[in-house]
């Protein structure tokens, strides 16, 4: 499949791209190419392959989930330079006049 100026053109401001006379005809024939690849491969039978995510089996590896004792609140709160009413105090970082 011939890919012309005109629809190279179109793709580049699709994409918000500009390109000279020689990228534009560069582009074409790169284009022309991908496409001819595409078409190749869509002609192999894949009724047999199955879908895939990735070509790796991957599996997610998770630890059990134990419920354990954690630190209190005043524990937690122990080493804060400030704290009020069983929260951490810090300076107020956004100013909200605008």
């Amino acid at each position: 499949m011939l890919i012309n100026l005109e629809e190279v053109d179109k793709i580049a401001h699709l994409a918000k791209l500009s390109f000279s006379n020689n990228e534009r005809e560069t582009l074409a024939v790169q284009l022309a190419n991908i496409v001819e690849y595409m078409e190749k491969l869509d002609e192999l039978d894949t009724s047999d392959v199955k879908p895939t995510s990735h070509v790796l089996d991957l599996k997610n590896v998770f630890r059990e989930d134990i419920v354990e004792n954690w630190l209190t609140q005043a524990e937690v709160l122990q080493n804060a330079p400030v704290a009020k009413k069983g929260y951490f105090s810090v300076p107020k970082v956004i100013n909200n006049t605008m």
